[in-house]
């Protein structure tokens, strides 16, 4: 193949991983060879605009210990982002071709470590496993300032799964910013944000974590999963029971699935024997069979009218019995 033909079916490679999902005509692209070198080709790219806007304001990149960065107090992904299996293919593409995109961070007070994070985690996550230095910009930051640029930097990257922007705005509401910095770190109304809000402060994060960020997973499926959590009474219970069937290999997707059939499962009522006999003195009084619609009594042809009478008429006194003495159960 020729350089001039490689050129342009690394640009068609490019140009269909960039489409919009709904363009019909664009192929699905299966080699992992040509996704390495696409992947590789935006990151270049990405180098470039990140780099001219720092020259643009005057900044450099530093070489920085990874061991001198601190973690940001607000996490923006759940844990499973950063553990050794997420960031491998990172990791990886370092280690052949260098930290390409620079991190952010900025100086810190009354810590021990000079520098804190403001976004590049999983990159300083890779170089820290490959004990590399982490190649990033320094930038005096103020809070409000640091989680906006951390959120930022994932949104326009749509690199946050829509559960977890909301558990993201969550965080920051309870380390005490205000709506207007919520809005800015994920590039959305104030609107957006109280539903947002809604949906995290409605489900308990244990919960959250188990299922994962479920990327595929969009904003009226999860305000479904809330609503079902609030109509379910067990609901915490439930939804533990469903994912502990799951496999370990079972996708966040699938977790989330899984957890908002049993939420919305309809129990089923164990109803007692359909028929019993009720005997007095070895005789046949009564027969009581039980269905959905209510339960019936047919009294049997030896038992006299009277007796039916008498216990029709001795009915309210004996449902009125049955209920004092349920009163006096509950209380003892």
């Amino acid at each position: 193949m020729s350089r001039k033909d490689s050129r342009g079916m690394f640009a068609n490679v490019l140009g269909q991983i960039n489409q919009e999902p709904a363009a019909p005509t664009a192929q699905k692209i299966n080699s992992p060879h040509l996704l390495k070198v696409a992947a590789g080709v935006r990151q270049i790219q990405e180098k470039g605009e990140f780099l001219e806007k720092i020259l643009k304001e005057g900044e450099r990149v530093l070489d920085i210990d990874p061991d001198q960065v601190a973690p940001s107090p607000i996490p923006d992904r759940f844990d499973g982002a950063y553990d050794s299996a997420a960031i491998e293919d990172m990791a990886e593409s370092i280690r052949e071709r260098g930290q390409i995109v620079p991190g952010l961070v900025r100086h810190t007070q009354n810590s021990e470590k000079p520098y804190q994070i403001v976004f590049g985690r999983r990159r300083l996550a890779a170089v820290k496993k490959l004990g590399l230095p982490f190649r990033a910009v320094v930038r005096e930051l103020s809070d409000e300032q640091a989680i906006i640029f951390q959120g930022e930097e994932n949104t326009n990257r749509n690199d946050l799964s829509f559960i977890e922007k909301c558990a993201f705005a969550l965080s920051q509401e309870q380390a005490g910013y205000k709506r207007d910095v919520i809005s800015a770190s994920l590039s959305t109304g104030k609107s957006h944000i109280s539903e947002m809000l809604s949906i995290a402060s409605s489900l308990p994060r244990d919960i959250l974590l188990s299922i994962g960020p479920a990327t595929e997973i969009g904003r009226r499926r999860w305000i479904d999963f809330a609503q079902a959590w609030s109509n379910k009474q067990d609901a915490h219970i439930c939804v533990e029971k469903a994912l502990e069937k799951l496999s370990g290999q079972a996708s966040s997707e699938e977790r989330f699935a899984a957890a908002l059939a049993a939420l919305k499962a309809v129990e089923k009522v164990s109803l007692p024997d359909t028929s019993r006999e009720i005997r007095a003195n070895g005789f046949l009084l009564a027969t009581v069979n039980y269905s959905k619609s209510g339960a019936k009594m047919n009294f049997s042809k030896s038992v006299p009218r009277d007796f039916v009478e008498f216990l029709n008429h001795r009915m309210e006194a004996l449902h009125r019995e049955f209920l004092q003495s349920e009163t006096q159960n509950r209380k003892g």
